[in-house]
């Protein structure tokens, strides 16, 4: 849709006006073949309905046909004078066409002129929007807004994180395969049964939660038979490979612990590094495995293989 001719001072040459609304072209375009100027937005409308020219009804492609007009059609329209948008809000600056956008910006008889709440919110509201202007409601649906933007982030990052465990028990996965090829030797069982081993293993862990100790200082290092059939019977009722199970209750003594955790005077030398240990939680127990293949950073003062068991009498989240 064009300019309203009313809203110029001195006579516009018909050239310049668009045979579709019959108003001063705006942001005007050309038909290549017969040179027809019209309105964008009055001619790209025209096109939604039939494929030909306005003026002479040649057919007419929108993609290939259409081009920017003259210069000098151009130049002409800039040059023309025309009353300010606001003018019946009071504005009677009258501007060229081309610096038309740019005094409806700073005009200020623009009732959609941004300006700072004079309440104390710090937003910036349009000046007719001022007098019902509510900073209260206005900031709380700006931090509600701030709020689910927040919650769509934290949803992302949960979902990197699902993707990021997947990929770390299939990293898992691959190393127990890698590990007990290597450390498998002429025995028993073939290289395929270690691997379904590994494999198994891994599986089982990545169904256990990770455990926080708060309380390290409520580990029982030497738990009697009656303990020890709790927990192992927990450990089996969780999906604990048969292979593992006898190993790793076994290692819930300190008599089977590495040197690092063998005495209670080195446990309290190492205590510092237990928050550095990867840990899970044997379901519903205050209990804890200490797997070696999550471990192999503590070094061997401080983690046996395959794992170990810890009882603790409370503080296991």
């Amino acid at each position: 849709m064009g300019y309203e001719i009313t809203r110029f001072n001195d006579e516009v040459d018909e050239e310049l006006m668009c045979t579709i609304c019959g108003q001063v072209l705006e942001s005007p375009v050309q038909i290549r073949q017969c040179e027809h100027c019209f309105c964008g937005s009055c001619v790209h409308e025209w096109f939604k309905h039939q494929q030909v020219c306005p003026v002479d009804r040649n057919p007419v492609s929108p993609v290939e046909d259409l081009i920017q007009p003259p210069r000098i059609l151009r130049n002409l329209l800039s040059r023309l004078k025309i009353s300010c948008d606001n003018k019946d809000f009071g504005c009677t600056t009258v501007v060229r066409l081309d610096s038309l956008g740019a005094h409806h910006n700073e005009c200020l008889f623009n009732p959609k002129r941004p300006v700072p709440c004079d309440k104390g919110c710090g937003l910036v509201v349009p000046l007719d929007e001022v007098p019902k202007h509510n900073c209260v409601q206005e900031l709380h649906k700006l931090l509600n807004e701030k709020s689910e933007r927040v919650d769509e982030l934290v949803s992302k990052v949960d979902n990197l994180e699902l993707q990021l465990n997947d990929q770390y028990r299939e990293i898992l996965i691959l190393k127990e395969i890698v590990r007990s090829m290597r450390t498998s030797v002429c025995g028993s069982l073939s290289n395929t049964d270690e691997t379904e081993k590994a494999i198994q293993t891994v599986r089982w862990l990545s169904t256990l939660k990770s455990a926080r100790v708060r309380r390290w200082g409520g580990m029982i290092s030497t738990p009697d038979a009656v303990l020890q059939a709790i927990i192992k019977r927990a450990l089996g009722d969780s999906g604990c490979p048969s292979h593992l199970l006898t190993e790793l209750m076994a290692n819930a003594h300190e008599r089977r612990w590495p040197t690092g955790l063998s005495t209670l005077e080195t446990r309290q030398m190492n205590r510092r590094r237990y928050e550095q240990y990867v840990t899970k939680r044997v379901p519903g127990k205050q209990a804890i495995v200490i797997m070696a293949s999550e471990n192999e950073h503590m070094g061997e003062a401080m983690i046996v293989s395959p794992g170990l068991v810890m009882i603790f009498a409370h503080g296991v989240e």
